[in-house]
């Protein structure tokens, strides 16, 4: 069995297939930026686990995580996505996926994709940590309060600097896994080196 730095074993076989297959994987894909926008404000609070396993819920509610669709959901939808019981019905953090999606597409419309913007806060390429225990991980960086700074700014909500740190790590801007994880070194040739801690 490959050696991760989590799940700790193949009980769970949702969260090692993301660990294996996403987590970390450096994305440029604007409508992967976008589910995981969605997918990390419903996460606030929460663990990952509980809304990685109403992902599929997630994509049915909001439009296969289309931005321009979502973007158009009426306050009437919005009531209509708090009774699905197939995502978190929270209020604050469904119609921030609403906001989002509109604040998403002003980005492409002045940049050309959300993507420009945010991997220009880390030079474009992905940095590569070298921790050898989670407890490691920081919660935020400079780059994700910078990056929270500028989507705020730019009216996103739900991205304080660790919503946007933990979407870095899953979208590749910062190599995370541990150094003795199997991916480690399967992803750290995309990287570059980041400074010691």
């Amino acid at each position: 069995m490959p050696e991760r730095c989590w799940p700790r074993n193949d009980d769970d076989p949702l969260m090692t297939a993301y660990h294996d297959g996403e987590w970390g994987v450096p994305n440029h894909d604007d409508r992967t930026h976008f589910e995981f926008l969605v997918l990390e404000g419903a996460q606030a609070g929460l663990s990952w686990r509980t809304v990685l396993g109403r992902r599929e819920g997630y994509r049915r509610a909001f439009a296969g995580f289309d931005p321009e669709k979502v973007a158009r959901f009426t306050p009437a939808r919005v009531e209509k996505l708090l009774q699905d019981p197939g995502i978190i019905r929270n209020r604050a953090k469904v119609e921030s996926a609403v906001a989002n999606a509109r604040a998403f597409l002003r980005v492409q419309d002045e940049l050309g994709s959300f993507d420009a913007l945010l991997w220009r806060f880390v030079g474009g390429r992905p940095r590569l940590n070298a921790w050898t225990e989670l407890r490691q991980l920081p919660a935020a960086t400079p780059e994700s309060e910078a990056a929270s700074k500028e989507l705020v700014r730019r009216g996103f909500r739900f991205v304080g600097p660790t919503i946007v740190y933990a979407h870095m790590q899953a979208c590749g801007l910062v190599n995370d896994h541990l150094a003795h994880c199997f991916r480690y070194r399967q992803l750290s040739r995309l990287g570059r080196r980041a400074p010691n801690p």
